[in-house]
């Protein structure tokens, strides 16, 4: 089982080797990166070219490592009883299977999607450790231990909210996707939009890129942004003229609520607009 990319999804080869040295290992592969670099989807792609099923797992920051064995619902039983249901009887009508018990009983090797694991508590990882290592776990409740038939392959994401404790690190192989650059933006933007007119792309690639490096930004525009805004050029009919100007007036580019996301930057732009205003005079 090799990863070789896909049409929908550009990877470089850094990435390529990782996803592959990974499955070779199989260890977890952790990957970092900004956020809108492709994190999540790269483990839907890896799903869509091995042709195996994906299992995702969105983790908040009130999940639970318990959640992705199983969850006994005790107060349903409690319920039920009361009522004289005869499903009390079998305990296992109460255990709602989690991600990872489904990962580890699926008839062909999966794809397992541990998304934004930094969100939970400090400890999720760690508890997660001798299941994934392991690949088994115990079900207190039915005296039964679950094996997986399989390892499945398993992708973590982090935007890096809390650091990740060695324990877990050591499990890991790690791969961090660095931003775009110009070229391979393009390609991206390609895939996205075939046939999208190079004139209009190199001048947006040029402004974003411009919008980037601007000293002091809170948030700096991503891939998905960057799709997002031309998306709206083009519906809007904006050209790579009005894109090219350089008017110390209109130095915040058309529609840069999609670039754009809080009003420290918007303000941080304003200022910047005023000095050039002052300079031009």
């Amino acid at each position: 089982m090799r990863f070789e990319g896909t049409r929908d999804y550009v990877a470089s080869e850094d990435l390529k080797i990782a996803v592959n040295a990974a499955i070779t290992l199989e260890r977890p592969l952790l990957v970092k990166g900004e956020p809108g670099t492709g994190k999540t989807v790269l483990a839907q792609e890896i799903a869509k070219a091995l042709g195996a099923p994906l299992i995702e797992w969105h983790i908040k920051s009130t999940t639970k490592a318990l959640q992705g064995l199983y969850e006994y619902d005790a107060v349903a039983r409690l319920r039920d009883g009361q009522l004289g249901d005869a499903r009390v009887n079998d305990i296992r009508n109460y255990i709602k299977r989690g991600k990872l018990w489904e990962a580890f009983v699926s008839d062909r090797r999966p794809v397992l999607l541990i998304d934004e694991i930094d969100k939970a508590d400090i400890e999720f990882p760690n508890d997660l450790l001798l299941e994934l290592d392991r690949m088994e776990f115990f079900v207190y409740e039915t005296g039964e231990t679950v094996k997986a038939r399989q390892r499945p392959i398993v992708v973590i994401t982090s935007n890096n909210e809390k650091e990740l404790p060695d324990a877990f690190l050591r499990r890991c192989f790690f791969h961090y996707i660095r931003f775009p650059d110009p070229d391979t933006m393009r390609a991206i933007v390609e895939v996205h939009f075939p046939g999208i007119k190079q004139r209009l792309v190199a001048e947006a690639l040029t402004l974003f890129y411009e919008i980037r490096a601007v000293p002091g930004m809170k948030k700096k525009p991503s891939t998905s942004e960057l799709l997002d805004w031309l998306k709206l050029l083009m519906v809007e009919d904006i050209g790579p003229e009005t894109l090219r100007e350089r008017d110390p007036k209109k130095l915040i580019p058309p529609l840069y609520g999609a670039l754009i996301k809080n009003e420290q930057d918007v303000h941080l732009f304003e200022r910047v607009a005023f000095m050039a205003r002052r300079e031009a005079r």
